[in-house]
């Protein structure tokens, strides 16, 4: 399996919830949030056209905190995977694959 694939089975079964299952911010529990979630497919659009590998992996782990966030209501998928799974090269895996997943569907502008 790809990890773009792999992404998007996480994305799905994590993120989706929040940010939609295209990514657009309109997920069933968006409304609920003090802010909406950020349209991750417009992440490179936001970065000067080139999608920020770093950032969105920093993001997702729940290293780096965005202003679109505010107080970070998402959460921290690096310490809720390990809490799952102690394994920390599944952890980083699972981040990486999230990260392809995220990065493939940038809309190009």
């Amino acid at each position: 399996m790809t990890p773009e694939k792999a992404g998007r089975d996480l994305f799905r079964a994590y993120c989706a919830v929040c940010h939609g299952t295209d990514a657009k911010g309109d997920g069933p529990a968006a409304p609920g949030l003090k802010k909406r979630p950020p349209d991750l497919s417009r992440f490179s659009r936001k970065n000067g056209g080139k999608f920020p590998v770093q950032l969105a992996s920093s993001v997702i782990q729940g290293n780096d905190l965005i202003t679109d966030h505010g107080t970070r209501e998402m959460p921290m998928w690096g310490d809720a995977f390990r809490a799952m799974n102690g394994d920390e090269t599944m952890v980083q895996s699972k981040i990486r694959n999230l990260t392809a997943y995220i990065e493939s569907i940038q809309r190009r502008y």
